[in-house]
Formats: C-alpha cells, sequence, structure tokens
C-alpha cells in the first residue's frame, strides 16, 4: 500500500480527525489512536485499521508517554483548540526539536491564529465562517448545512490528508519535517474556488436557489417518484437535455427555451408532474443507458446493491462491520486494503504499542500502576 511504513500518532478527536486518521490507515499507515483513560473510544466510528493507547495526557508521566512515540513517528495528528497541546507540553516546537523529520498536522475550526482560533465551533460553524453556507439552500428559505459533510470530513479531515502526503512527499527531498496547518474555514473555502472564479461569469447572479446549480433550473434539481422516491436531473447541456424531454415524454416545441430563467418555475411543475406518474424503478428503466443524466436517488439500503457499484466493488459488506464505501481513489498499483478488523477498544493495544516503541516491561508495569496508561485486553469467548 502507499502508505506502508509510515507511523502516525493520531490524539484522538471528533469526526475530521479520525476521518483522517482512517484515511491514512486505509493507505498502509501504521496508526496509534492516543485515546483518553475511561474514555468510550471514537464515537464517530472511523477507528477502522488503528490501534489503541490509552494514556492520561493530564499528567506530566502521560504527556512523556507520548512524546517517545513521537520522537520515532512520522506524522503526529492532533485535533484541538489552540494552545491547548503547547499546555501538555506536546507543541511542535518541543517534538520536532526531539524529532527533525516529523510532520506535525494541527486539524482545528478556525486554524491557529486569528480572532476565532481558540474559540469552539462545528461544521456548521465552519462553513457559514467560509462564506459556503450563504450558497447553500432552497429560494426564500433559510441558508442550510448539508449534514456535516463540508466542513468537518472535506474541509477539515481530507484537506489535512492531502497535507500530510504532500508533506511526506517533499520531506523525501528534504529530510525535514513541517508543521501543518489544516482547518475547517480555510479548507472549505478552497474546496469553493469554483464558486469564487465564476463570481464574474454571471453564473450566480440571481437569488440563492434560483441560479442554473442551486436548484433554480428545472434539469439540475431532483423530482419525487410515484412511489415516493427521487430522481436526480443534470441534464445541462442541449443534447443531453433533449433526451431528458423525450424520456419524460414532453414535445420540445410545447416547452420554452431551456434557458428561459422566468419561465424555469412553470417548466419545474410540468417536470414535477411527469415524474410522479412512474416510480423509479420505472424511471430507471426509462433513463438508464442514455446520456440525459438522470439517476435514481439511492438509499443507504440500495446503494451496494446498484449495478453499476456492484460491478465495481464501490462498497465493502461484511456480515460483522456492515456496509461502508471501498476507500478512494483507487490506485492501479498500491491500492487501499482497509482492514476487516472491528474498530479497536480503547486501551486495547496500549501493552504491545509501548513495547514497540522501546518501552520495557518494567516501564509498562509501572506506568499501569501508576494509573498513566489503561490496558484492555478482550478475553476470548471459549
Amino acid at each position: 500500500m502507499a502508505l506502508r511504513g509510515i507511523s502516525v500518532v493520531e490524539l484522538a478527536g471528533l469526526a475530521p480527525g479520525p476521518f483522517c486518521g482512517m484515511v491514512l490507515a486505509d493507505f498502509g499507515a501504521q496508526v496509534v489512536r492516543v485515546d483518553r483513560l475511561g474514555s468510550a473510544g471514537d464515537v464517530s466510528h472511523l477507528g477502522r485499521g488503528k490501534r489503541s493507547l490509552a494514556v492520561n495526557l493530564k499528567q506530566p508521566q502521560g504527556a512523556s508517554v507520548v512524546r517517545r512515540l513521537c520522537a520515532q513517528a512520522d506524522v503526529v495528528l492532533e485535533p484541538f483548540r489552540h494552545g491547548v497541546m503547547e499546555k501538555l507540553q506536546l507543541g511542535p516546537e518541543i517534538l520536532r526539536k526531539e524529532n527533525p523529520k516529523l510532520i506535525y498536522a494541527r486539524l482545528s475550526g478556525f486554524g491557529q491564529s486569528g480572532k476565532f482560533a481558540e474559540r469552539a465551533g462545528h461544521d456548521i460553524n465552519y462553513l457559514a465562517l467560509s462564506g459556503v453556507l450563504s450558497k447553500l439552500g432552497r429560494s426564500d428559505e433559510n441558508p442550510y448545512a448539508p449534514l456535516n459533510l463540508l466542513a468537518d470530513f472535506a474541509g477539515g479531515g481530507l484537506m489535512c490528508a492531502l497535507g500530510i502526503v504532500l508533506a511526506l512527499y517533499e520531506r523525501a527531498c528534504s529530510g525535514k519535517g513541517q508543521i501543518i496547518d489544516a482547518n475547517m474555514v480555510e479548507g472549505t473555502a478552497y474546496l469553493s474556488s469554483f464558486l469564487w472564479k465564476t463570481q464574474e461569469s454571471g453564473l450566480w447572479e440571481q437569488p440563492r436557489g434560483y441560479n442554473l446549480l442551486d436548484g433554480g433550473a428545472p434539469f439540475y434539481t431532483t423530482y419525487r417518484t410515484a412511489d415516493g422516491g427521487f430522481m436526480a436531473v443534470g441534464a445541462i447541456e442541449p443534447q443531453f437535455y433533449k433526451l431528458l424531454i423525450q424520456g419524460l415524454g414532453l414535445q420540445s416545441d410545447e416547452l420554452p427555451s431551456q434557458m428561459s430563467i422566468t419561465d424555469w418555475p412553470e417548466m419545474k411543475k410540468k417536470f414535477a408532474d411527469a415524474f410522479a406518474k412512474k416510480t423509479k424503478a420505472e424511471w430507471c428503466q426509462i433513463f438508464d443507458g442514455t446520456d440525459a443524466c438522470v439517476t435514481p436517488v439511492l438509499t443507504f439500503e440500495e446503494v451496494a446493491h446498484h449495478r453499476h457499484n456492484k460491478d465495481r466493488g464501490s462498497f465493502i459488506t461484511d456480515k460483522k462491520l456492515g456496509t461502508s464505501p471501498r476507500p478512494a481513489p483507487l490506485l492501479s498499483n498500491t491500492p487501499a486494503t482497509p482492514s476487516s478488523k472491528r474498530d479497536p477498544f480503547v486501551g486495547e493495544h496500549s501493552e504491545e504499542i509501548l513495547k514497540e516503541f522501546g518501552f520495557s516491561q518494567q516501564e509498562v508495569d509501572k506506568l499501569k500502576s501508576d494509573k498513566i496508561i489503561q490496558s484492555h485486553k478482550p478475553r476470548a469467548n471459549l
């Protein structure tokens, strides 16, 4: 796998950090998740391929344990607000002095500097501050966030993983590590570069919800079917739009021009009436195999069984772990091989991890007796 041999120390946190660590683990990195003593583990359920070391970081001995790990690691991933790691004596200045090759990835909401650097926040707040939230939502409604996917996982976790890979590549040339300031606000803003670059093109000149790509166009939106399902329509180009009209059984000469914005609301009603006459399966039969850019809106229960996804093996199904997406992108020579094991219990691998990093049995026993580390070895069911 592409990241085989790369050692990552991930300080446990919420969704964006665990996702970043899981991406690295899926592509071969050895990821040690540093959990708090007595914690419930990764509530985001993104611990695939990781091992757990439970440490009391509030005690100097606990911070010392993590420092020894970072002295040998390639990457440390920390998800805290500005200043937290410095208080623990685990800031980049200390760790990189002991290990100049260390890549120190800081994943936060607002970044390591600025007025909001020490403020709390969630996906919707980062999305709002990036400017992107102002573009999301239907006409005449409040802006709304699309779950917590954009800021937490795309602008945060995935951008941080990209930064780590870039830093690893640069280190292969320079031999030196570096500090990564990854944050959800700027990551999300960067994702929206297309919106910024097309501001003057007229693509967004209408109010929110009335433009080509934000639900305003009748040929770029979703429609309810007779059985309560939904179809997604993206027939922008004229040749695709023509196929859409044919599939719906409508006559082009009886409709306004495709790009007549003032007629879009009425066209939406006509399209909605047409889609409401057949089931989702019936519309799939009509549009599958055409370039009308019409596809079913698949539920989580349906997605793994769709023919295209089955042909590509896009989803992994395990009797014990359920169904989840296969790691992407697909590399031809070094594809990801996600672990099929369950997520680790808190402290499940504490002893073996410390021994791998050079701790003696006597040191491990002392750390356990002093309640600096926690060891949770599950018992076999015989």
